[in-house]
């Protein structure tokens, strides 16, 4: 079995405006987030934001700007069993792309539902994950 390298990344999608582009999950149902992925055998944390970018939504050849931020977080139980064993945690790396308008997106349909633009305030409502807001409230040279 090929376990899952516990690092990862968040790529947190913006227009200028402010809006936020945020991914329904496939499952859990009614999950949101921004892009995000694990990083693959011998391949770079930018080249995840790229590649896990282009994969999720379709917008491809852009380079996420690396926020200089890192978490640490529990995997949780459902996930777990895709790591070696005594893997307790994921070392998260925070990517942006900021865009000059929002625009459509092909989501991958064998992980997301949907997409949708929305403001800020809402996108910090509607993600799960504690890390995904956090990168959201800090912004990225968004005005809303």
């Amino acid at each position: 079995m090929s376990w899952k390298r516990p690092e990862s990344v968040l790529v947190v999608i913006a227009a200028r405006d402010g809006r936020v582009l945020l991914l329904e999950r496939r499952r859990p149902r009614g999950v949101w987030q921004s892009v995000t992925g694990s990083l693959e055998p011998g391949e770079s944390a930018p080249e995840a934001a790229m590649r896990e970018t282009c994969e999720e939504t379709g917008l491809c050849g852009i380079a996420p700007v690396d926020c200089r931020r890192s978490n640490r977080f529990p995997i949780i139980m459902p996930w777990r069993p895709r790591y070696a064993p005594g893997i307790p945690s994921n070392r998260e790396r925070v990517y942006a792309i900021l865009l000059p308008r929002p625009c459509a997106v092909r989501v991958n349909p064998k992980e997301h539902l949907r997409y949708r633009w929305t403001t800020r305030r809402e996108a910090m409502r509607l993600v799960w994950s504690r890390t995904n807001r956090a990168a959201i409230r800090r912004g990225v040279g968004w005005r809303a």
